[in-house]
């Protein structure tokens, strides 16, 4: 069985700046979809298009773009690749020190402080918020030095303000805050993404994790919020609703692609996940495409 640990990504600020700011254009996207992690915050701003989004044990897909916040250590996959179709990618990274320095103290910088501690999570912000904030993180390319330190601390500033956000995990979510909780799960975690199409018995990932497969239940729970049943469901759920999106595949194909071997259970598993069945969903976004 190949088990693919999670990989430490180590992350240089460019010469003379706190941070780093990189702009991956449509056919040079950001190559980073393995499971990885690294000590610094993350802002990524998506320009267009649509994909996965795997943080923690968050699994979602975009339509239109996206806007991630990922604190510091929290595991994650890239967000772009060949077929995402997006215009661009903007990642900004820095590390904690950088926040705490500013805003230790100060009263003026609370709303950054409290950001930075709701983004342990990840947070997806949507809406007008996505839109505005997107435009700004854009600019940020053009701007050097003071001005674009100013520009990040201002972006920062009314994330917190907005209300169309989403955090991606819930309370409390563990898996950050312990190195031997992150390697034993990411192990789960990238046996899922690598083998969800296929069947995955629960005595095998028992025996991957060197536990009973009562124990390995309960501590899947624990560490993850759901049970492993669920998460795999939903990752083969996330896959459907992208093979939806961009495959004229029928629905029947979709099921057996995305990892399902019955399709009435699919259909109802898909409605319970998104609200919608299969082809209602494919048709909503074929509205949203055409409209926009």
């Amino acid at each position: 069985m190949s088990i693919i640990k999670p990989a430490l990504e180590r992350i240089n600020p460019s010469f003379g700046s706190s941070f780093t700011l990189v702009r991956y254009d449509k056919n040079k996207n950001n190559n980073t979809n393995y499971w990885h992690y690294h000590p610094e915050i993350e802002l990524v701003y998506v320009n267009g298009g649509s994909g996965k989004r795997q943080i923690g044990s968050h699994i979602s897909y975009y339509t239109q773009g996206d806007l991630i916040l990922i604190g510091s250590n929290l595991p994650h996959c890239g967000f772009t690749d060949k077929f995402t179709g997006n215009k661009s990618e903007i990642v900004i990274q820095f590390q904690p020190e950088f926040i705490d320095s500013l805003t230790t103290d100060k009263p003026e910088m609370q709303h950054i402080r409290l950001l930075i501690e709701r983004s342990k999570t990840g947070i997806a912000f949507t809406g007008k918020t996505k839109k505005a904030i997107g435009t700004r993180i854009q600019n940020l390319v053009q701007e050097q030095g003071f001005e674009r330190f100013l520009g990040l601390l201002s972006v920062l500033h009314d994330l917190q303000l907005s209300e169309e956000y989403q955090l991606l995990n819930a309370s409390g979510y563990s898996m950050q805050a312990n190195v031997e909780d992150n390697e034993r799960i990411n192990r789960i975690f990238n046996y899922v993404k690598t083998h969800f199409q296929e069947s995955i018995a629960l005595d095998s990932m028992a025996e991957m994790a060197g536990m009973t497969t009562p124990s390995f239940c309960r501590y899947f729970k624990k560490v993850s919020g759901k049970t492993f049943t669920q998460f795999v469901n939903e990752y083969r759920l996330v896959h459907a609703s992208k093979l939806l999106s961009e495959n004229a595949m029928s629905i029947t194909e979709i099921c057996y692609e995305s990892g399902f071997n019955n399709f009435s259970y699919f259909n109802k598993s898909f409605r319970k996940f998104t609200g919608k069945s299969p082809s209602a969903y494919r048709n909503a976004l074929k509205q949203v495409i055409s409209s926009s």
